[in-house]
């Protein structure tokens, strides 16, 4: 259907309420979590209302229709991102779990002492953190990817990290606290080269792009629904099938498994192998949900909409006294981050929230990123679909007035 910004948020309910008596909410937190269109809340509610069951071993009618919802969300994953096979489609806690899975289980088997992990500078804390913890345990080296002071990561300063020591790259699609898009195409081409296994974080760039990982050529993507418009607590490790096949299971219990014996166990094909336990059902069904949303939009008006309005919000930042922009790369996507002249960003945070502005304030869980540019924290306000200039002027004149209130 063609893009409109009304009827996209008619779609949104919690954009529809007051957050304090005469204050509508203006919701500029969505590189936090998106909010949830009626739809996806919908198909969640229908799950506990009418096909409340386990799913992939019962014989009745409600376990057979859940585990038939569960799996047609598979499929509308497969094709959103484009995998080659729906068994390349593990759900997973979100994009952390999905991280952590696959240091635990592909580099723990594969990395020694001497080898290198290559992360960036700019990264999201699960990224570094998963990996620092495989290094520890195997003996690798940990190594950052630099950034510029205009928050990129060039090609040339990635190449110029990579040697024959390298084993895996893993890096974000695009930074979360300062909205800059790394260049991965050619970061992967270069990591392939070499020999070297790739990750993407996908976490804010499935939401702000269309994505294939075929054609990136990734060897991991991962990606957060709640990011994506669906609900908390799923997400999805999407893998190529020889590597997913060649790791050794994560966790143990439920579906992982085929045959257990106290002298040894086997395990499920893909992609139960790594499903242990019973999943988040109601979670795998409205991101599938999420999905069938976006399909039935113009996403690329939608998308190009997005864009336009953060255009008009770096012009329309710049009006504000002392305001300094954090990531002004080339490329960037819908989150600005910035520092107030005088002004700490909790308190900026707390008077825009007085006015019904929501924004998020703190390192972002990107401590590397505030320690290169020698600040504690920024404010972050972070764009969706349903954004508008209305939303922008709102935030700007919050902000002028923060300002002078905090500055006399």
């Amino acid at each position: 259907m063609a893009f409109s910004l009304a009827s996209i948020r008619s779609d949104f309910p919690a954009l529809h309420q007051e957050v304090h008596p005469g204050k509508k909410l203006v919701y500029l937190d969505s590189a936090a979590t998106a909010l949830k269109p009626q739809s996806v809340i919908d198909a969640v509610v229908s799950i506990y209302a009418q096909d409340c069951a386990n799913v992939h071993r019962g014989v009745h009618a409600l376990s057979q229709r859940a585990t038939a919802r569960v799996e047609a969300a598979r499929d509308l994953v497969q094709h959103f991102i484009g995998a080659e096979a729906r068994e390349e489609v593990v759900f997973t806690r979100g994009t952390t779990d999905a991280i952590n899975l696959v240091a635990q289980t592909w580099g723990r088997a594969n990395l020694k002492a001497g080898d290198e992990v290559l992360v960036a500078e700019l990264d999201h804390h699960s990224n570094i953190v998963s990996w620092q913890l495989v290094c520890e345990a195997t003996g690798a080296t940990l190594k950052p990817i630099p950034m510029n002071d205009r928050g990129e990561v060039t090609v040339e300063a990635f190449e110029a990290c990579l040697s024959d020591k390298t084993k895996v790259c893993a890096f974000p699609q695009v930074s979360n606290s300062l909205g800059t898009l790394l260049p991965i195409r050619q970061m992967i081409e270069l990591a392939h080269s070499r020999g070297a296994i790739t990750l993407v974080d996908g976490a804010q760039g499935i939401v702000h792009s269309r994505v294939n990982v075929q054609e990136l050529g990734a060897d991991f993507y991962t990606f957060s629904a709640h990011k994506l418009y669906g609900p908390t607590g799923i997400g999805v490790l999407y893998g190529k099938r020889a590597l997913l096949e060649a790791m050794p299971p994560w966790q143990g219990g439920g579906d992982m498994i085929d045959r257990v014996r106290f002298e040894g166990s086997t395990y499920n094909d893909l992609p139960f192998k790594f499903e242990a336990g019973t999943p988040h059902i109601a979670g795998v069904v409205g991101l599938g949900a999420a999905i069938e949303y976006l399909n039935a939009l113009d996403l690329d008006a939608a998308l190009q909409h997005e864009a336009d309005v953060h255009a008009y919000a770096i012009e329309a930042l710049e009006t504000v006294d002392g305001l300094t922009l954090l990531g002004k790369g080339a490329r960037q996507a819908s989150v600005l981050s910035f520092v107030l002249e005088g002004v700490h960003p909790t308190d900026a945070g707390s008077l825009l929230d007085a006015r019904g502005i929501a924004i998020r304030t703190g390192h972002h869980c990107a401590q590397p990123v505030m320690d290169h540019f020698g600040i504690t924290g920024t404010a972050r306000a972070s764009l969706a679909i349903y954004s508008g200039r209305d939303d922008i002027d709102a935030l700007v004149d919050g902000l002028k007035r923060a300002c002078r209130m905090l500055r006399r």
